[in-house]
Protein backbone atom coordinates (compact mmCIF):
# COMPACT_ATOMS: atom_id res chain seq x y z
CA UNK A 1 0.00 0.00 0.00
CA UNK A 2 1.26 3.49 -0.84
CA UNK A 3 2.43 5.57 2.13
CA UNK A 4 0.15 8.31 3.40
CA UNK A 5 1.12 11.93 2.86
CA UNK A 6 2.57 11.97 6.37
CA UNK A 7 4.62 8.82 5.84
CA UNK A 8 5.86 9.86 2.41
CA UNK A 9 6.77 13.44 3.19
CA UNK A 10 8.13 13.32 6.72
CA UNK A 11 11.90 12.66 6.70
CA UNK A 12 11.91 11.94 10.43
CA UNK A 13 9.71 11.88 13.49
CA UNK A 14 11.09 15.14 14.86
CA UNK A 15 9.43 18.51 15.22
CA UNK A 16 7.09 19.35 12.39
CA UNK A 17 8.45 22.28 10.36
CA UNK A 18 6.42 25.46 10.37
CA UNK A 19 6.33 28.92 8.91
CA UNK A 20 6.20 30.54 12.36
CA UNK A 21 9.94 31.21 12.47
CA UNK A 22 9.76 33.26 9.27
CA UNK A 23 6.51 34.89 10.36
CA UNK A 24 8.07 36.09 13.62
CA UNK A 25 11.21 37.28 11.84
CA UNK A 26 9.24 39.59 9.53
CA UNK A 27 6.26 40.33 11.79
CA UNK A 28 6.69 44.11 11.89
CA UNK A 29 7.35 44.38 8.16
CA UNK A 30 4.43 42.06 7.42
CA UNK A 31 2.11 44.28 9.47
CA UNK A 32 3.31 47.24 7.39
CA UNK A 33 2.76 45.19 4.23
CA UNK A 34 -0.81 44.42 5.26
CA UNK A 35 -1.44 48.11 5.81
CA UNK A 36 0.00 48.87 2.39
CA UNK A 37 -2.22 46.21 0.81
CA UNK A 38 -5.35 47.65 2.43
CA UNK A 39 -4.36 51.16 1.38
CA UNK A 40 -3.70 50.16 -2.23
CA UNK A 41 -6.93 48.15 -2.47
CA UNK A 42 -8.96 51.26 -1.74
CA UNK A 43 -11.05 52.71 -4.56
CA UNK A 44 -14.08 54.93 -5.02
CA UNK A 45 -15.56 52.07 -7.01
CA UNK A 46 -16.98 50.12 -4.10
CA UNK A 47 -16.94 46.73 -5.78
CA UNK A 48 -13.13 46.77 -6.09
CA UNK A 49 -12.19 46.77 -2.38
CA UNK A 50 -15.19 44.59 -1.59
CA UNK A 51 -14.20 41.84 -4.01
CA UNK A 52 -10.45 42.13 -3.44
CA UNK A 53 -10.78 42.03 0.33
CA UNK A 54 -12.95 38.90 0.05
CA UNK A 55 -10.05 36.94 -1.42
CA UNK A 56 -7.26 38.56 0.59
CA UNK A 57 -9.16 38.11 3.87
CA UNK A 58 -10.12 34.53 3.03
CA UNK A 59 -6.90 33.13 4.45
CA UNK A 60 -3.66 31.86 3.09
CA UNK A 61 -0.31 32.19 4.77
CA UNK A 62 1.05 34.94 2.50
CA UNK A 63 4.23 32.97 2.02
CA UNK A 64 5.29 34.93 -1.07
CA UNK A 65 5.42 38.38 0.59
CA UNK A 66 6.99 36.81 3.67
CA UNK A 67 9.72 35.39 1.44
CA UNK A 68 10.37 38.86 0.01
CA UNK A 69 10.68 40.28 3.50
CA UNK A 70 12.75 37.35 4.79
CA UNK A 71 15.17 37.59 1.87
CA UNK A 72 15.47 41.34 2.43
CA UNK A 73 16.37 40.61 6.04
CA UNK A 74 18.90 38.01 4.88
CA UNK A 75 20.50 40.63 2.62
CA UNK A 76 20.68 43.17 5.44
CA UNK A 77 18.31 45.58 3.71
CA UNK A 78 17.14 48.63 5.65
CA UNK A 79 14.44 50.68 3.95
CA UNK A 80 10.84 50.93 2.80
CA UNK A 81 11.07 49.18 -0.57
CA UNK A 82 10.86 45.65 0.87
CA UNK A 83 7.36 46.36 2.18
CA UNK A 84 6.29 47.86 -1.16
CA UNK A 85 7.60 44.82 -3.03
CA UNK A 86 5.98 42.38 -0.59
CA UNK A 87 2.63 44.07 -1.23
CA UNK A 88 3.34 44.04 -4.96
CA UNK A 89 4.04 40.29 -4.92
CA UNK A 90 0.81 39.63 -3.02
CA UNK A 91 -1.18 41.69 -5.52
CA UNK A 92 0.27 39.76 -8.46
CA UNK A 93 -0.54 36.48 -6.72
CA UNK A 94 -4.08 37.58 -5.83
CA UNK A 95 -4.75 38.82 -9.36
CA UNK A 96 -3.69 35.47 -10.81
CA UNK A 97 -5.97 33.65 -8.35
CA UNK A 98 -8.94 35.73 -9.47
CA UNK A 99 -8.19 35.00 -13.12
CA UNK A 100 -7.46 31.31 -12.46
CA UNK A 101 -10.79 30.76 -10.73
CA UNK A 102 -12.60 32.18 -13.75
CA UNK A 103 -10.62 30.05 -16.22
CA UNK A 104 -11.01 26.91 -14.10
CA UNK A 105 -14.66 27.68 -13.29
CA UNK A 106 -13.83 27.07 -9.63
CA UNK A 107 -16.52 27.57 -7.02
CA UNK A 108 -14.51 27.19 -3.80
CA UNK A 109 -11.16 28.48 -2.56
CA UNK A 110 -9.88 27.76 0.95
CA UNK A 111 -13.35 26.50 1.79
CA UNK A 112 -15.09 29.73 0.77
CA UNK A 113 -17.10 30.62 -2.35
CA UNK A 114 -14.85 32.09 -5.04
CA UNK A 115 -15.21 35.70 -6.14
CA UNK A 116 -16.51 34.63 -9.55
CA UNK A 117 -19.34 32.74 -7.86
CA UNK A 118 -20.29 35.72 -5.68
CA UNK A 119 -19.75 38.59 -8.14
CA UNK A 120 -19.47 36.94 -11.55
CA UNK A 121 -16.67 36.36 -14.02
CA UNK A 122 -16.58 39.89 -15.41
CA UNK A 123 -16.05 41.52 -12.02
CA UNK A 124 -13.41 38.96 -11.04
CA UNK A 125 -11.36 39.50 -14.20
CA UNK A 126 -11.58 43.29 -14.00
CA UNK A 127 -10.65 43.46 -10.31
CA UNK A 128 -7.76 41.12 -11.08
CA UNK A 129 -6.65 43.62 -13.71
CA UNK A 130 -6.95 46.43 -11.14
CA UNK A 131 -4.67 44.54 -8.75
CA UNK A 132 -2.12 44.03 -11.52
CA UNK A 133 -2.06 47.79 -12.15
CA UNK A 134 -1.58 48.40 -8.43
CA UNK A 135 1.37 46.01 -8.47
CA UNK A 136 2.96 47.99 -11.32
CA UNK A 137 2.56 51.22 -9.35
CA UNK A 138 4.32 49.63 -6.39
CA UNK A 139 7.18 48.41 -8.59
CA UNK A 140 7.70 51.91 -9.96
CA UNK A 141 7.61 53.40 -6.47
CA UNK A 142 10.82 51.51 -5.61
CA UNK A 143 12.64 53.50 -8.30
CA UNK A 144 14.46 50.44 -9.63
CA UNK A 145 14.20 49.57 -13.31
CA UNK A 146 15.80 46.19 -12.58
CA UNK A 147 13.08 45.36 -10.06
CA UNK A 148 10.47 46.48 -12.58
CA UNK A 149 12.00 44.20 -15.20
CA UNK A 150 12.15 41.19 -12.86
CA UNK A 151 8.55 41.42 -11.66
CA UNK A 152 7.07 42.33 -15.04
CA UNK A 153 8.99 39.40 -16.51
CA UNK A 154 7.54 37.12 -13.85
CA UNK A 155 4.01 38.37 -14.55
CA UNK A 156 4.47 37.65 -18.26
CA UNK A 157 5.86 34.19 -17.49
CA UNK A 158 2.92 33.40 -15.23
CA UNK A 159 0.52 34.29 -18.04
CA UNK A 160 2.47 32.11 -20.47
CA UNK A 161 2.33 29.24 -18.01
CA UNK A 162 -1.42 29.54 -17.61
CA UNK A 163 -1.90 29.58 -21.39
CA UNK A 164 0.36 26.54 -21.78
CA UNK A 165 -1.63 24.76 -19.07
CA UNK A 166 -4.77 25.54 -21.04
CA UNK A 167 -3.17 24.16 -24.22
CA UNK A 168 -2.19 20.84 -22.63
CA UNK A 169 -5.29 20.56 -20.43
CA UNK A 170 -7.13 17.26 -20.85
CA UNK A 171 -4.25 15.89 -22.93
CA UNK A 172 -3.08 12.56 -21.51
CA UNK A 173 -0.29 12.49 -24.09
CA UNK A 174 1.38 15.45 -22.34
CA UNK A 175 4.94 14.86 -21.18
CA UNK A 176 6.57 15.49 -17.82
CA UNK A 177 8.63 18.16 -19.57
CA UNK A 178 5.41 19.97 -20.54
CA UNK A 179 4.14 19.68 -16.99
CA UNK A 180 7.36 21.03 -15.48
CA UNK A 181 7.36 23.91 -17.94
CA UNK A 182 3.88 24.85 -16.74
CA UNK A 183 4.67 24.81 -13.03
CA UNK A 184 7.98 26.59 -13.50
CA UNK A 185 6.10 29.41 -15.20
CA UNK A 186 2.84 29.60 -13.28
CA UNK A 187 4.24 29.06 -9.77
CA UNK A 188 8.04 29.08 -9.58
CA UNK A 189 8.46 32.33 -11.55
CA UNK A 190 6.77 34.46 -8.89
CA UNK A 191 8.55 32.69 -6.02
CA UNK A 192 11.89 33.34 -7.75
CA UNK A 193 11.11 36.99 -8.48
CA UNK A 194 9.78 37.58 -4.96
CA UNK A 195 13.13 36.47 -3.56
CA UNK A 196 15.48 37.94 -6.17
CA UNK A 197 14.17 41.50 -5.90
CA UNK A 198 15.24 41.64 -2.26
CA UNK A 199 18.88 41.25 -3.27
CA UNK A 200 18.44 43.96 -5.90
CA UNK A 201 17.06 46.61 -3.55
CA UNK A 202 19.77 45.69 -1.02
CA UNK A 203 22.47 46.25 -3.65
CA UNK A 204 23.87 42.75 -3.16
CA UNK A 205 26.25 41.07 -5.66
CA UNK A 206 24.88 39.28 -8.72
CA UNK A 207 25.83 35.90 -7.25
CA UNK A 208 23.59 36.49 -4.23
CA UNK A 209 20.71 37.69 -6.39
CA UNK A 210 21.02 34.51 -8.46
CA UNK A 211 21.18 32.39 -5.31
CA UNK A 212 17.89 33.87 -4.08
CA UNK A 213 16.39 33.35 -7.54
CA UNK A 214 17.47 29.68 -7.39
CA UNK A 215 16.08 29.37 -3.88
CA UNK A 216 12.68 30.76 -4.88
CA UNK A 217 12.57 28.86 -8.16
CA UNK A 218 13.17 25.47 -6.56
CA UNK A 219 10.90 26.24 -3.64
CA UNK A 220 8.14 27.20 -6.08
CA UNK A 221 8.45 23.92 -7.96
CA UNK A 222 8.38 21.94 -4.70
CA UNK A 223 5.37 23.96 -3.55
CA UNK A 224 3.38 23.18 -6.71
CA UNK A 225 4.34 19.51 -6.67
CA UNK A 226 2.93 19.28 -3.16
CA UNK A 227 -0.25 21.08 -4.23
CA UNK A 228 -0.70 18.58 -7.03
CA UNK A 229 -0.07 15.62 -4.71
CA UNK A 230 -2.51 17.03 -2.17
CA UNK A 231 -5.31 16.99 -4.73
CA UNK A 232 -5.20 13.19 -4.57
CA UNK A 233 -4.91 12.91 -0.80
CA UNK A 234 -7.55 10.64 0.62
CA UNK A 235 -8.37 13.12 3.40
CA UNK A 236 -8.66 16.69 2.19
CA UNK A 237 -10.35 18.11 5.26
CA UNK A 238 -7.35 20.12 6.44
CA UNK A 239 -5.30 20.83 3.34
CA UNK A 240 -6.89 24.13 2.38
CA UNK A 241 -8.17 23.08 -1.03
CA UNK A 242 -10.93 20.93 -2.41
CA UNK A 243 -9.58 17.43 -2.88
CA UNK A 244 -10.18 16.18 -6.41
CA UNK A 245 -10.56 19.57 -8.08
CA UNK A 246 -7.71 18.92 -10.49
CA UNK A 247 -9.18 15.54 -11.37
CA UNK A 248 -12.65 16.93 -11.98
CA UNK A 249 -11.21 19.69 -14.18
CA UNK A 250 -9.15 17.20 -16.17
CA UNK A 251 -5.82 18.79 -15.26
CA UNK A 252 -2.79 16.72 -16.18
CA UNK A 253 -0.47 16.76 -13.17
CA UNK A 254 2.48 14.60 -12.15
CA UNK A 255 0.49 12.04 -10.13
CA UNK A 256 -1.62 11.34 -13.23
CA UNK A 257 1.33 11.35 -15.64
CA UNK A 258 3.09 8.77 -13.47
CA UNK A 259 -0.06 6.66 -13.18
CA UNK A 260 -0.50 6.69 -16.96
CA UNK A 261 3.14 5.74 -17.54
CA UNK A 262 3.05 2.89 -15.01
CA UNK A 263 -0.45 1.61 -15.70
CA UNK A 264 -1.88 -1.10 -17.91
CA UNK A 265 -3.68 -0.39 -21.17
CA UNK A 266 -6.98 -0.69 -19.31
CA UNK A 267 -5.83 1.93 -16.85
CA UNK A 268 -4.60 4.22 -19.62
CA UNK A 269 -8.03 3.95 -21.27
CA UNK A 270 -9.58 4.98 -17.96
CA UNK A 271 -7.33 8.04 -17.70
CA UNK A 272 -8.02 9.05 -21.30
CA UNK A 273 -11.75 8.88 -20.68
CA UNK A 274 -11.86 10.81 -17.39
CA UNK A 275 -9.19 13.41 -18.20
CA UNK A 276 -9.95 14.09 -21.84
CA UNK A 277 -13.70 14.26 -21.18
CA UNK A 278 -14.08 15.36 -17.53
CA UNK A 279 -17.73 16.33 -18.04
CA UNK A 280 -18.49 12.65 -18.56
CA UNK A 281 -16.98 11.51 -15.26
CA UNK A 282 -19.20 9.31 -13.09
CA UNK A 283 -19.44 9.01 -9.30
CA UNK A 284 -17.25 5.91 -9.33
CA UNK A 285 -14.41 7.50 -11.30
CA UNK A 286 -12.89 9.48 -8.42
CA UNK A 287 -12.46 6.46 -6.09
CA UNK A 288 -11.15 4.45 -9.04
CA UNK A 289 -8.59 7.17 -9.79
CA UNK A 290 -7.46 7.07 -6.15
CA UNK A 291 -7.00 3.30 -6.37
CA UNK A 292 -4.80 3.61 -9.45
CA UNK A 293 -2.83 6.46 -7.85
CA UNK A 294 -2.26 4.28 -4.77
CA UNK A 295 -1.43 1.17 -6.78
CA UNK A 296 1.47 2.87 -8.56
CA UNK A 297 2.76 4.99 -5.68
CA UNK A 298 2.49 8.24 -7.59
CA UNK A 299 1.83 10.47 -4.57
CA UNK A 300 4.93 9.13 -2.83
CA UNK A 301 6.97 9.67 -6.01
CA UNK A 302 5.66 13.22 -6.38
CA UNK A 303 6.65 13.97 -2.79
CA UNK A 304 10.11 12.51 -3.36
CA UNK A 305 10.54 14.87 -6.32
CA UNK A 306 9.32 17.79 -4.19
CA UNK A 307 11.89 17.03 -1.51
CA UNK A 308 14.67 16.96 -4.12
CA UNK A 309 13.70 20.46 -5.27
CA UNK A 310 13.42 21.50 -1.64
CA UNK A 311 17.00 20.41 -1.01
CA UNK A 312 18.14 22.44 -4.01
CA UNK A 313 16.35 25.46 -2.57
CA UNK A 314 18.05 25.10 0.79
CA UNK A 315 21.47 24.54 -0.81
CA UNK A 316 21.08 27.82 -2.71
CA UNK A 317 21.17 29.63 0.64
CA UNK A 318 24.65 28.30 1.43
CA UNK A 319 26.21 31.43 -0.08
CA UNK A 320 24.80 33.44 2.83
CA UNK A 321 26.18 33.38 6.38
CA UNK A 322 24.34 31.28 8.95
CA UNK A 323 21.85 33.18 11.07
CA UNK A 324 18.21 33.56 11.98
CA UNK A 325 17.09 34.76 8.55
CA UNK A 326 18.77 31.90 6.71
CA UNK A 327 17.41 29.37 9.20
CA UNK A 328 13.88 30.76 8.85
CA UNK A 329 14.03 30.63 5.04
CA UNK A 330 15.40 27.08 5.15
CA UNK A 331 12.62 25.94 7.47
CA UNK A 332 10.08 27.58 5.16
CA UNK A 333 11.12 25.03 2.52
CA UNK A 334 10.39 22.13 4.86
CA UNK A 335 7.07 23.72 5.75
CA UNK A 336 6.10 24.09 2.10
CA UNK A 337 6.71 20.38 1.55
CA UNK A 338 5.10 19.13 4.75
CA UNK A 339 2.22 21.63 5.07
CA UNK A 340 -0.39 18.98 4.26
CA UNK A 341 0.49 16.86 7.30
Amino acid sequence: MEPSLAQAAAPDAGRKPGIERLRLLVADDMAATNREILHRMDSDVRLIPELASHLIAAGGKRIRPMLTLGCARLCGYQGDSAVLLAACVEFIHTATLLHDDVVDESDRRRGNPTANVLWGNQASVLVGDFLFTRSFQLMIKTGSLEVLGILCGAAAEIAEGEVLQLVIANDTASSEADYLKVIKAKTAALFAAACRVSAIIAGRPAAEAQALDDYGHNLGIAFQLIDDAMDYAADGATIGKNTGDDFREGKVTLPILLAIARGSETERQFWRRVIENPADQTETDWPQALRYIERHGTIAETLVRARLYGEKAKQALDIFPAGEARAALSEAVDFAIERAL
